[in-house]
């Protein structure tokens, strides 16, 4: 009894910290103050073409009593975009994951990108997209409390403008474990780069973890396989055929053939690291990837899917605060893609 009141006075001064949590950085860039990308001409008569770097970065903020002695590590993390951006050399895009306490927030504004978008937050209204129960029991001491504490802590930071944002939080019985504190969902964006004939589309994500999540097995894989599906079905809805489509994030599907055979049938998206794995997709691999399926070894990916008037193909791909150029600040090293853009000058569909 001791220990269940000890856990209940955790999880509702938890609460009262959440409420008093700073709200997630937002910006707004206008289109008018826009830099302008490196745009020239493609090796095929009458294309052109550009390129746009995406960072998907887990950073680790989780705030106490889950996490402590982060700050330090989330305020170098916000410097050192700041200062990449400073040499022009930071990521275009960089899609956060775990930006939930304070410091967290304070280190995606430090960043300096003059358009930020954020996810669901812990009042966006979460429905249930499905009624049927879990295997097993909801359990109260490990977080399944029916009111999530936290929001998403997705945000999408750009050096582009973005709108047309779209927010989705994962269904109400579609979370398992602690991870039900939070409100986890999908934020999808358009991004708006000067000369590209169309937007480009984001999506960013962070799906009910494994083990993590203090769940039985079977009842966290019942909640990713409820996600997948609700990923598929949200990005069905919002989703323009015309753009070209990034989706990233952290997809908590690391050595998990079963969550990652029930994703692909829903969200049938190309993936990063299945296309730079061919040699002749001709992409520059630039980190270490261990045996021959290196997508199941990270819980971090992006996913694209070219448009008629829009393709789009990594050509280069990298890790970043994985303790080289620059020092691992999270226990997750961030994830880089540099995708290669190109259309026909006239508009028209691409062959």
């Amino acid at each position: 009894m001791t220990a269940l009141l000890g856990r209940l006075s955790g999880l509702l001064l938890l609460a009262g910290l959440a409420g008093c949590a700073p709200p997630p950085p937002i910006r707004v860039l206008p289109a008018a103050k826009a830099p302008a990308p490196d745009i020239v001409a493609a090796a095929t008569p009458g294309e052109m073409r550009t390129t746009l770097s995406v960072l998907t970065y887990n950073i680790e903020g989780l705030g106490w009593p889950a996490r402590k002695g982060r700050v330090t590590q989330l305020r170098e993390i916000g410097r050192r975009l700041a200062g990449l951006r400073e040499q022009g050399i930071a990521p275009d895009v960089v899609m956060f994951q775990e930006m939930f306490s304070g410091g967290a927030k304070r280190a995606v504004a430090a960043s300096g990108y003059p358009a930020i978008v954020a996810g669901p937050q812990r009042l966006t209204f979460a429905g249930r997209a499905t009624d049927r129960p879990l295997p097993g029991h909801s359990r109260f001491r490990r977080g399944e409390l029916g009111l999530k504490l936290l929001g998403s802590g997705l945000a999408i930071a750009a050096r582009y403008p973005l709108d047309g944002v779209e927010l989705h939080p994962y269904g109400l019985r579609s979370c398992a474990g602690i991870d039900c504190l939070a409100n986890k969902g999908i934020v999808r964006a358009l991004l708006h780069m000067p000369g590209v004939p169309v937007p480009i589309e984001l999506y960013d994500t962070h799906m009910n973890s494994q083990g993590a999540s203090r769940a039985p097995k079977p009842r966290a894989l019942a909640a990713h396989m409820r996600q997948s599906r609700e990923a598929s079905g949200f990005i069905a809805g919002v989703n323009e055929p015309a753009y070209p489509l990034i989706f990233g994030g952290d997809f908590n599907m690391r050595w998990s053939e079963e969550r990652f055979a029930d994703f692909s049938l829903y969200v049938p998206l190309e993936i990063v690291h299945r296309w730079c794995i061919e040699p002749d997709h001709g992409c520059d691999v630039r980190m270490s990837w261990d045996g021959d399926e290196p997508w199941m070894d990270t819980q971090d990916l992006q996913l694209f899917r070219s448009s008629p008037t829009v393709a789009i193909r990594p050509i280069r791909v990298e890790a970043m605060f994985d303790g080289g150029a620059l020092p691992q600040l999270s226990d997750h090293d961030g994830f880089l893609v540099t995708y290669e853009l190109r259309w026909r000058a006239d508009g028209g569909a691409l062959r």
